[in-house]
């Protein structure tokens, strides 16, 4: 389903001709056909959903970096055009759930997962990527279970 929602953007915004949502959506596609060449070598036919949805939540990480990089170095020229498509991008992501969502989240799993301290905190991020890929920032999750494990 993503990938159609990634291919009818695409040629909506080609026919609307709104260069920025064409780029951006463009480079998601060429991340994604990186993900499946990486699938096949792993026996797979295609990479999954979740997959790209990790992708692109490092995509959109990665770009942040550079609007504070281009901020620093007095280039609003291009820390706009990178905001802009982290819009784009965001806009294929599913709802993000909030700071008490991701704590109630966090506890259910440590439940599940029978953590105990600290050392388990690979078993709860494990379950956690597992349900929330795409709609939890993994890095704020880190924090939350450290605080919570300690």
């Amino acid at each position: 389903m993503l990938r159609d929602d990634l291919q009818n953007s695409l040629k909506e915004a080609m026919k609307q001709r709104d260069m920025k949502t064409v780029n951006a959506v463009r480079l998601i596609i060429a991340g994604q056909k990186e993900k499946d060449v990486e699938a096949r070598g792993k026996g797979l036919e295609k990479a999954s959903d979740n997959d790209l949805l990790a992708m692109m939540q490092t995509m959109i990480k990665q770009r942040n970096e550079s609007i504070r990089i281009y901020t620093e170095s007095n280039r609003p020229d291009l820390a706009a055009k990178e905001q802009d498509e982290i819009e784009v991008i965001t806009r294929f992501l599913p709802k993000q759930l909030s700071t008490d969502e991701i704590t109630a989240a966090i506890k259910v799993a440590i439940a599940e997962t029978g953590a105990a301290g600290i050392k388990d905190m690979g078993k709860v991020m494990g379950s956690l990527k597992g349900k929330y890929t795409g709609q939890m920032d993994f890095g704020a999750a880190s924090a939350i279970i450290k605080q919570l494990l300690s």
